[in-house]
């Protein structure tokens, strides 16, 4: 009778035994993985690339001076058509060209004028070339000269009208740029762990930086650079 007491009394205990062993290896396990999970590295990779402005708008300037405001907007005319003509002869087409309305200043007009100027009216006029042939834009930009003989003096120099140069194919080479950033991380990542006796584990957080586009320097913009810088966090094990 006791025996039976006893043993029906005993497997309880050890079921309860065997529950606590597998309860305190889970808990192990729990808090190795843990701090597994805790141990981190944070990264950046950058990838650079330079590429070619695909893109230009060039603002075609020059000024008229004069006392007679119906002559002044007849040379205007006059000088804009040969502009257009001469712009067109070197390659251009005509949707590639705008004409803007001229800026007039009446001189005797400008309360800050120290004193009174031979002409009245100072007409600055604008024919913009927006066009994807960058190069032929340069090359028309460096001869300009050529319209001096056609009596057109363009006003060069002016930080108002600077020729300005875009890159526009920025979603072609994201992913390359991407892909690159990321390698980067990874192999900064690699030398950390390598350093600290550790191995590199699974991404546990990215983030993509912003695409930056730049000129190269003062005296190529038609040269852009594209910078991206990845941020990577990477998990380490032993």
């Amino acid at each position: 009778m006791g025996s039976k007491v006893s043993e029906k009394s005993l497997f309880p205990g050890i079921f309860i035994m065997l529950g606590l062993i597998f309860l305190g290896v889970f808990i192990k396990s729990a808090v190795t993985s843990f701090k597994s999970y805790d141990r981190v590295v944070n990264v950046k990779g950058l990838a650079e690339l330079e590429v070619p402005a695909n893109k230009v708008v060039w603002p075609v300037v020059y000024k008229e001076i004069g006392n007679d405001l119906t002559m002044l907007y007849k040379e205007i005319n006059t000088k804009n058509e040969k502009i257009i003509s001469y712009l067109k002869s070197k390659g251009l087409e005509e949707e590639e060209i705008s004409i803007s309305a001229p800026s007039i200043i009446d001189m005797n007009a400008e309360r800050y004028q120290s004193q009174p100027s031979p002409y009245r009216y100072n007409i600055t006029s604008i024919i913009t070339v927006t066009s994807q042939k960058v190069d032929l834009v340069r090359e028309i930009a460096s001869g300009q000269s050529e319209l001096l003989a056609h009596g057109v003096a363009l006003l060069a120099g002016d930080y108002q009208y600077q020729t300005q140069y875009f890159y526009t194919l920025l979603n072609d080479i994201k992913p390359a740029m991407i892909e690159e950033a990321t390698k980067n991380a990874r192999a900064s990542a690699q030398k950390f762990a390598k350093d600290s006796d550790s191995k590199l584990g699974k991404i546990k957080r990215a983030s993509q930086g912003q695409f930056t586009i730049s000129d190269r320097d003062a005296n190529t913009p038609h040269i852009k650079t594209i910078r991206v810088v990845s941020t990577v966090e990477y998990m380490l094990k032993d």
